[in-house]
Formats: C-alpha cells, sequence, structure tokens
C-alpha cells in the first residue's frame, strides 16, 4: 500500500503550467496527423489536467460523460518512464459516422452487418489520435513509448468505462482531458489520457528538463 500524498507534494502550479503547455504542442500534433491520414480536420479542445486519488478516477469520468447514455470506447495502455492509459469515448451511435471517416460513404442503413468493421475503425482512429499525442508527450519529455493493442467496446453504459481496479486506489494519478471533435462530420467524444503515481518522479523531473531548454 503506498500512502496517501497532497497533491502539492506531487506536482506544483508551474509543472502543472509547463504540463499544459506540452499538451497543447502534443495535441496540436495529433491534429494535424490525423488530419493528413484521413484528409479532415479534427479539432481538440485545450487539454484540462486534474490531479485526484486513483479511487475517484471512475466517478471523475462517469461525471465527464454523464450527458452520454451509452458509449463506445477505445482504451489503450502504454509504458515507458511515462506510463498509463488512454480512452478514447465516442457516444453512441457514432460507428456509421465514424467509418465514413475513411471510405467517404455515409450510406448505411440500420440492419447493415457492420459491427465488426465498427471495431475496426474505431480502433483505426484510437491507434491514431491516442498515439499521436503519448507519443508527441513522449518525444517532448525524451521517453519512448511502447503500447498494447487497443481494446474498443461498442455501446456500453458510461457508467462503467473505467474499471476501478485500473489503478491501485491508494494511489494518485493525472488525469489529461481534452475533448475532441471532427469538423463538418458532427462526431465529437472525449480523450482521457491517465498516468500513475509510479511516472511522477520521473515526470517532474522531465518536466523542468523541457523549460531548461528554453532559458
Amino acid at each position: 500500500m503506498v500512502n496517501k500524498i497532497s497533491t502539492e507534494e506531487m506536482i506544483t502550479a508551474e509543472e502543472t503550467d509547463i504540463l499544459q503547455e506540452i499538451m497543447n504542442i502534443a495535441f496540436g500534433r495529433a491534429a494535424s496527423d490525423l488530419a493528413e491520414y484521413i484528409d479532415i480536420f479534427v479539432i481538440l479542445s485545450v487539454p484540462y489536467i486534474k490531479l485526484l486519488q486513483a479511487s475517484d478516477l471512475p466517478p471523475y469520468i462517469n461525471t465527464e460523460i454523464m450527458d452520454y447514455d451509452k458509449v463506445s470506447v477505445v482504451e489503450q495502455n502504454f509504458w515507458g518512464k511515462f506510463k498509463g492509459s488512454a480512452f478514447l469515448i465516442f457516444p453512441a451511435g457514432t460507428g456509421k459516422r465514424i467509418i465514413s471517416l475513411f471510405d467517404g460513404g455515409d450510406d448505411f442503413v440500420e440492419s447493415d452487418p457492420i459491427y465488426e468493421l465498427e471495431k475496426e475503425t474505431f480502433r483505426e482512429v484510437g491507434n491514431i489520435l491516442i498515439g499521436a499525442c503519448i507519443g508527441k508527450i513522449a518525444e517532448l519529455l525524451g521517453d519512448v513509448i511502447t503500447y498494447s493493442p487497443p481494446r474498443v467496446v461498442i455501446e456500453k453504459s458510461h457508467r462503467s468505462v473505467v474499471s476501478d481496479s485500473l489503478f491501485d486506489p491508494e494511489n494518485l494519478a493525472i488525469v489529461l482531458r481534452t475533448v475532441f471533435e471532427f469538423n463538418e462530420k458532427n462526431i465529437s467524444g472525449y480523450l482521457f489520457i491517465v498516468t500513475s503515481q509510479e511516472s511522477f518522479g520521473w515526470l517532474k523531473t522531465a518536466l523542468h528538463k523541457f523549460v531548461e531548454q528554453y532559458e
């Protein structure tokens, strides 16, 4: 069991500001990469950073997405000195519009047997968007990341997006959240990047090294 540590001890306001700037750069790169791949512009909101007990993570995410009754989720774990999980969350009914991002077609009917195609397309979008965001953060902070294969779940209750057992409930977690929107396709959702307490020591040092480059 890890003793609870105050938020002030874990990350300062200055470090949060640095991380915010790195996220802005990383998300800009992700938007550019995705636009190049599928020829459509993705708008990423200014990322929001929150530090909380890991035990509070499921209810926090549930509250953020409570306007969605059911959701489709792409979950991907990543490892390096920067370590954690990413969740790409789409509202119910997005699948067919997601497919149209790749083939340009919108002529679907409800009876189309496209469940597996939806899963594969969500997986592909997750690989691109999560990989671009995490990869750029790691690059800016001097780390190299490996990824698990993304896990896709279609049309599940928003109340069960994040498992209570994902992180040690006694640990702290940093949550990086953005709202994304695919321009002209009426597709929007949330991206949550959650890094575990194991990464905090390295992250604090890496953030200050990043700033020192420009001093």
